[in-house]
């Protein structure tokens, strides 16, 4: 485990310390004809290089300057600005499952992708509250849509959706992790930031509305965590 926090460690320092906001732009415009791109690869296999001097592993600095090198390249090579948040994430993705293999084969350590019954539970429940329990509450409460206010509120696209999924995933952690009290802070600190907006509104149907959903939300997240705590004891 000692080699792969190292190679962790040295991937976050070459992708995010290191490599200037400048090197990422120039990469981005010349693609493979980037110097950059074949530097930082090379930075990457020096931080590996250093921090594995001791280990006499030679190979892991060539592993994980080429294989950085190959999905980096394949990010530009796919990159367009519609899809550019995606590839980040997919990147990044991409870089620790390779960071895992290769500490796999150094160490003869065989990856571990089993999960145990209780895992899948939780990571089941916590899968059924982000995007599935929206686009429920959304079919739940769509009878109810206010014409006022909504439309000509200027407000971030799919915000109210992404708050939805984050609010339910911290409900859903609160009670598993037995701390209720979180539950009563979070319900707390978004009555007050919702307040301002409602009382600026003047509008009954929007703040009716507003409250269904909040309420449908708290309330899925709070009954999917007790039924997995109920399975999990």
């Amino acid at each position: 485990m000692e080699l792969f926090l190292k190679l962790l460690f040295a991937h976050l320092i070459g992708d995010f310390i290191v490599q200037p906001d400048s090197w990422v732009s120039e990469k981005e415009a010349k693609k493979l004809a980037s110097a950059k791109l074949y530097l930082h690869a090379l930075i990457h296999a020096l931080l590996v290089l250093v921090l594995t001097w001791n280990t006499g592993m030679w190979y892991l600095p060539v592993a994980i300057g080429v294989t950085h090198l190959f999905i980096d390249a394949g990010k530009l090579l796919l990159q367009r600005p519609e899809n550019k948040r995606l590839l980040f994430y997919a990147d990044q993705v991409l870089h620790l499952l390779a960071i895992a293999v290769i500490w796999g084969l150094a160490t003869n350590t065989p990856p571990a992708f089993s999960l145990s019954q209780n895992q899948w539970l939780l990571l089941t429940g916590a899968l059924f509250l982000t995007f599935p329990t929206s686009i429920l509450i959304r079919v739940t409460i769509s009878i109810y849509t206010p014409e006022t206010g909504m439309a000509q509120d200027a407000s971030l696209q799919n915000a109210g959706k992404y708050i939805g999924i984050l609010e339910r995933l911290l409900v859903f952690v609160f009670i598993i992790s037995d701390h209720w009290e979180g539950v009563g802070f979070l319900i707390a600190a978004k009555s007050i930031f919702r307040f301002s907006d409602l009382t600026r509104s003047k509008d009954r149907k929007l703040t009716e509305y507003i409250l269904i959903g909040t309420l449908l939300s708290f309330g899925t997240a709070i009954a999917t965590a007790i039924a997995c705590s109920v399975f999990l004891s």
